[in-house]
């Protein structure tokens, strides 16, 4: 049996409005960190550009528009041997509060930096 490699590049965006930052629960139904607290966003489509895609994932998870303010950190890593995600992170500004959930997610939070520490899994805070 042919194994097939698989890259997958991920936007996410720390969104800040008045000091506190956005963060996501996902679905426990969720494949991959089921019940896990993380920055909204997803993958890249073919034809679209990085900060094109990192608004359009924000909003299909949040209803939240964002603006995109720069890049915090790049990283890779393995979701199973054959399969390889490039996460790019960026610091994003939002206008309203006033979140809307996708399905994917189950519960949102807007907290402190210090907060972000509680709830983020320690991978994505040494990134930060």
């Amino acid at each position: 049996m042919n194994v097939v490699n698989e890259i997958h590049v991920v936007v996410k965006g720390l969104i800040l409005y008045q000091g506190q930052y956005l963060i996501v629960k996902r679905s426990d139904e969720d494949e991959i960190g089921a019940g896990t607290w993380e920055c909204p966003g997803g993958k890249i489509e073919f034809e679209e550009g990085i900060e094109q895609a990192l608004i359009r994932e924000i909003n299909e998870e949040t209803r939240l528009v964002v603006s995109v303010d720069h890049i915090l950190y790049a990283a890779t890593f393995y979701t199973k041997p054959s399969r390889k995600v490039v996460l790019l992170t960026y610091l994003c500004q939002a206008d309203t509060y006033e979140v809307q959930l996708s399905e994917e997610h189950s519960a949102y939070m807007w907290v402190t930096q210090e907060e972000l520490k509680l709830h983020l899994p320690q991978n994505i805070i040494e990134n930060l």
